[in-house]
């Protein structure tokens, strides 16, 4: 079986959970990374806020959909959060802001994902 297909077939069975809890980790790990690197490596640099910013605000988008099913008080705090790290991220792309608010966000997003639901 190619990569491709064990790729596929992974997501397709995968719960949107978990999916959402490897985004998370993936996302925030670049911007680990790019933190380690500072502004040396402008390009790291940008290429993680821009990937974080932008999942952030397709997580915002979703949760403005009415049928998003998690409580209406919680989609608005993901909205509030998306609004926050889009300003942040402009912040720190124009001073040397420090990527740590982000990243602990992220991480306090994963931990949550971490914990499964009662049944």
């Amino acid at each position: 079986m190619s990569l491709q297909a064990y790729q596929k077939a992974q997501r397709n069975a995968e719960h949107p959970r978990d999916t959402e809890y490897r985004l998370f980790v993936q996302v925030t790990q670049a911007l680990i990374e790019a933190n380690k690197k500072g502004r040396s490596d402008l390009a790291t640099l940008m290429d993680a806020l821009d990937w974080n910013r932008r999942m952030w605000s397709t997580l915002a988008a979703d949760c403005s959909n009415e049928g998003n099913q998690l409580p209406p008080a919680l989609r608005a705090q993901f909205i509030s959060l998306s609004l926050w790290v889009s300003r942040f991220s402009s912040e720190v792309a124009r001073t040397d802001a420090s990527l740590e608010p982000l990243i602990d966000v992220n991480k306090s997003i994963i931990a949550g994902l971490a914990q499964r639901p009662a049944a």
